[in-house]
């Protein structure tokens, strides 16, 4: 009898009112971001906020679903699921559609259907049926690359799309193997990498390599309790002087000019002033008019529906990647530490409540959501206010578009589906 109760009430509803609390307020900047003139009819369909509204009445539809269907389901169908995903993306290279010099939609008539927005929830539940399996041990070589290889695979399917965007979430996934036991050295690696990446584009190879080598001695010599070889740390040394000039090949002969000019921007690496105003004119127009717009809406903001610079659209496309800058404009520093701290809460209450999950694939699951959503909101904050080089990217349930709020819906319920039916897993 409590069982059956728990399942049809048993849901976490302070997940929920966040998730609510999200969507209505991303479409009410959705509707300040996008209209023109008077706003008639909420549900004007040759508006983006009007197309929205629909979206977000099919998303209650959809949650409905994905709450009705049994618990285990995810988890018995989550190799066909992440099957299909990757199906879904290998078809946009005969069947998909070009918008942005990214071939990454499925055009249906007047609408678009972009998978990678899908695929993240399918790779997570993936992650989740792979690590849960009592055959993985996550300490061995071989089960640690089959991990990787199950997140490299969308993400390089994704990439050879031209979206480079939504290829970096999928680096969110390496917060859920250190969750789950990785070690510790893998951590020290990533940040090295970051670390020497950013060094090597903004002092070069050299320089680079000395700080390395001194820095790595410096650690050789006063850790070292015994005397022992001194050729580990020189070939450490000499490891990190080849990444340094394997970055600046990739650099200077793999990526776009677009993307070497947002990257040559954060970093200030043009010196040339002429082509630094050219630059700032064509790759930064975005980030100096969304930053403008943020700075102008001071502490409370200019009110709803009066931005002067979301009015008079000054951020191109600003509904969709920069829309935290309508909120910075029209509902201030109070209005956007609102927004922030509605994701930190939901994020936190995600991570809470997976780690009072009984079962390994709901709780691995559960981090998957949560390291998606923070990565994802992140780098779209971070973009927005200039503190990261530009990169297309959504705010989750916020910005405009019917993928991915429905992406982002089907990661987070799945997950409160999976969290209601913890109580019959004892």
């Amino acid at each position: 009898m409590y069982r059956e109760h728990h399942r049809g009430f048993g849901f976490d509803w302070i997940t929920i009112v966040l998730f609510i609390l999200l969507v209505g307020f991303g479409w009410l900047n959705i509707m300040s971001a996008s209209h023109v003139g008077d706003i008639e009819s909420y549900f004007d369909m040759s508006q983006p906020y009007g197309k929205h509204l629909v979206f977000i009445g099919l998303t209650i539809v959809l949650i409905v679903l994905i709450l009705a269907l049994e618990a285990k389901f995810y988890e018995r169908f989550a190799s066909i699921i992440y099957i299909v995903a990757m199906l879904s993306l290998v078809g946009l290279f005969i069947f998909g559609k070009d918008v942005n010099g990214a071939r990454s939609w499925y055009g249906i008539g007047s609408m678009t259907i972009q998978p990678s927005e899908f695929a993240k929830f399918a790779t997570a539940l993936a992650i989740a049926k792979y690590m849960s399996d009592l055959q993985t041990d996550m300490n061995t070589l071989k089960d640690q690359l089959k991990a990787v290889a199950i997140i490299v695979a969308p993400a390089v399917l994704i990439l050879l799309q031209n979206d480079a965007g939504s290829t970096l979430v999928y680096a969110s996934f390496f917060f859920v193997f250190y969750r789950e036991g990785l070690q510790q050295i893998y951590l020290m690696i990533a940040v090295s990498i970051i670390i020497l990446t950013v060094l090597s584009l903004k002092f070069g190879i050299i320089i680079t390599g000395i700080v390395s080598a001194l820095i790595i001695f410096a650690i050789y010599f006063f850790r070292s309790k015994k005397r022992v070889s001194i050729i580990q740390p020189i070939v450490v040394a000499l490891i990190c002087i080849s990444f340094s000039s394997g970055v600046k090949l990739f650099y200077d002969h793999v990526l776009k000019p677009h993307q070497q000019n947002r990257i040559s921007l954060w970093l200030r690496l043009e010196k040339d002033p002429v082509k630094l105003e050219q630059m700032k004119k064509v790759e930064a127009y975005n980030l100096i008019q969304s930053e403008k717009a943020i700075s102008s809406g001071g502490f409370y903001g200019k009110g709803f529906l009066q931005g002067t610079r979301t009015t008079g659209k000054f951020v191109p496309e600003q509904h969709t990647d920069y829309i935290f800058s309508t909120v910075g404009e029209e509902w201030g520093f109070l209005g956007s530490s609102f927004v922030v701290v509605l994701f930190m809460a939901l994020i936190i209450r995600v991570l809470y409540l997976a780690e009072s999950q009984k079962s390994q694939f709901s709780r691995v699951y559960g981090y998957g959501v949560a390291s998606i959503l923070f990565i994802h909101f992140t780098i779209n904050t971070g973009m927005v206010m200039g503190l990261i080089p530009t990169v297309g990217i959504p705010l989750p349930f916020f910005s405009y578009g019917g993928s991915g709020l429905w992406g982002f819906t089907i990661l987070l319920f799945i997950f409160v589906k999976l969290d209601s039916n913890k109580i019959n897993e004892w």
